[in-house]
């Protein structure tokens, strides 16, 4: 699905600031908190915990940080957070889910609500873009886990919908149900994924010119800088060469 790889193009080049990296470590340890005090705090028992831990361990989140955060958890004076979704529309036409997880839901809305004015979209009410979207779950490996012929053997063996490879990589997708163990029985022939996460697929995607795609990334940029935000999905298709124009 193009505009998800166009998606992972935004996230490897945000990625290579620093300063990115304590911040995605906060969210990362933000999910791992919460996975935890859903369920029980042994990742091998705990599904959501499991895919929380890995996505920490791809991003090379170090061993120190995983367990504080699964020990806050437990902890009597831990924050409360509960999960909150914002969908919306941005510059172009495109539909935009924004997954949170908050202790204070006003600070939350009052943010997301103002990126989305001050770049070209609108905040919907709750429904009001998610049927243009599928939640399937999806693991991702880096092109090095092996050719196409063996992933999507491999994914098929395991019970995986669909497969999408590329020179960067290839995109796994799962019923939601099925994820865990979609990527537990893939990471003994492929190793450890990249990413393993529920996700929001959407059915069409409609394409971004060079201006709308530049308004489109400064709302992803300023959802994704606020510390409450996990995710951000969405239905747009940036061509290689508007990011190419994007990129100078």
């Amino acid at each position: 699905m193009a505009g998800h790889s166009k998606f992972k193009n935004i996230m490897h080049r945000k990625g290579a600031q620093d300063k990115k990296r304590s911040a995605m470590f906060s969210k990362l340890s933000r999910e791992i908190t919460v996975a935890a005090k859903m369920g029980m705090p042994d990742p091998d028992m705990n599904p959501r915990l499991r895919l929380a831990v890995n996505a920490a361990k791809a991003q090379s989140m170090p061993k120190d940080n995983i367990q504080r955060a699964i020990d806050k958890a437990s902890a009597a004076d831990g924050e409360n957070y509960e999960e909150v979704r914002y969908e919306g529309y941005g510059p172009g036409g495109s539909a935009i889910i924004v997954e949170a997880l908050t202790d204070n839901r006003n600070r939350t809305a009052t943010a997301v609500r103002t990126a989305f004015s001050k770049n070209g979209g609108n905040l919907g009410t709750e429904g009001s873009v998610q049927h243009g979207f599928e939640r399937l779950g999806l693991i991702e490996y880096p092109a090095s886990a092996g050719d196409e012929e063996k992933v999507l053997e491999a994914a098929m063996e395991a019970g995986a919908e669909d497969i999408e490879s590329s020179g960067d990589g290839h995109t796994i997708w799962t019923a939601a149900d099925d994820l865990h163990q979609v990527a537990g029985d893939l990471e003994k022939v492929l190793g450890e994924a990249e990413n393993v996460k529920l996700a929001w697929k959407p059915n069409l995607t409609v394409d971004m010119d060079e201006k709308n795609a530049s308004t489109l990334i400064k709302l992803i940029d300023a959802l994704e800088d606020d510390d409450d935000v996990q995710t951000v999905w969405g239905n747009y298709d940036i061509s290689d060469d508007v990011m190419e124009k994007l990129d100078r």
